[in-house]
């Protein structure tokens, strides 16, 4: 069956703004594939923070206006050029973070295209590019942690803190999760979090009576401010504290008492930029482990609301809102 001739929807936004104001749904052509590309049929795309972001000019890539946004998704290739070989017909794909999944099809470079094997839905790939592999990077790249050993997190019920407690667990990692909520304590240990806290004053207090005194050698940190200090002051001396959100939208304020006697390691990771700088073979290495988590069924992103791409600015409104029980997708069918 031929797609030539048809028309597409797209999110678009032609101006930096609130996503709900800015963003409308735009009829289009239906890509045609150059030599060296495939089109996708896109099946699901989550929105993330840093989708929101972009749309509101605070992110640190901008895209030429008019744009898509939509830095993740995953879809069926249902056409490709001539030249290409390394992707058939019918294959589920997860995008590259750069082409704006926000839209019904999009023609894409085939070799930025990643392959998803046969038993992992389309909704559990398309969420498998940022958060997972973020989380994935975090427990490989930052500290050598042996099986048994301790991490901390905050924010540990956003879509990356529960694949840290996944991963972690499946690994033999231990993990001390804070959150803002109690009522996350018990859904957050039902996932595999060894130790789930509300933040607070006492948090270091808490967390050493938790863990009978271990030294806790790697924490996570996706808010900044006082919450990220609380974090740091659980650490052992000589470790590591990675950012990689700032939901608090405050600085890291961190005494001098810290560096100077406890010798604090302070990073950041930006998954794009991992991205961009990795090789074929090293995506494909972590890839392949998180393929195998997600076809046990160790590593799904809970889903709060899927809404079709014509509901764009309800979509992204919603996903604007805090306290959400997980991710709100577009979902652009079979």
């Amino acid at each position: 069956m031929t797609l030539m001739g048809k028309s597409i929807n797209a999110a678009v936004y032609e101006r930096h703004g609130n996503p709900a104001d800015v963003l409308h749904v735009e009829s289009q052509p239906w890509p045609t594939p150059a030599q060296d590309e495939a089109v996708v049929k896109m099946r699901a795309a989550p929105i993330n923070p840093a989708d929101l972001n972009q749309i509101e000019g605070k992110y640190p890539v901008r895209s030429e206006l008019p744009a898509t946004p939509g830095f993740e998704g995953a879809g069926v290739v249902v056409d490709v050029g001539r030249n290409v070989t390394n992707v058939a017909k019918g294959a589920l794909v997860i995008l590259p973070h750069n082409v704006g999944t926000w839209r019904d099809a999009v023609a894409v470079k085939a070799d930025e295209l990643v392959v998803v094997p046969a038993g992992i839905e389309p909704v559990h790939a398309a969420m498998l590019k940022i958060n997972p592999m973020t989380a994935w990077r975090l427990l490989h790249d930052y500290a050598d942690l042996k099986h048994g050993d301790w991490l901390i997190q905050n924010a540990a019920n956003s879509a990356a803190g529960r694949a840290v407690i996944q991963i972690a667990h499946e690994l033999g990692y231990k993990t001390v999760n804070v959150v803002r909520r109690k009522e996350l304590i018990d859904e957050l240990r039902s996932e595999g979090g060894d130790i789930v806290l509300v933040d607070g004053e006492n948090l270091r207090h808490e967390v050493k009576d938790a863990t009978a005194g271990a030294p806790i050698r790697l924490g996570l940190n996706a808010v900044g401010g006082e919450s990220a200090l609380g974090l740091a002051n659980c650490l052992a001396p000589e470790s590591t504290l990675v950012t990689f959100g700032a939901m608090s939208l405050q600085p890291l304020k961190i005494p001098n008492g810290l560096l100077i006697f406890k010798d604090l390691r302070f990073r950041g990771i930006w998954i794009n930029k991992w991205y961009d700088n990795s090789t074929v073979q090293e995506r494909m290495k972590a890839f392949d482990a998180l393929f195998e988590l997600a076809r046990r069924g160790l590593l799904k992103t809970k889903i709060e609301r899927a809404y079709p791409l014509s509901d764009a600015k309800a979509a992204v409104t919603h996903a604007g809102q805090g306290k959400r029980g997980g991710k709100i997708i577009f979902d652009f069918g079979d």
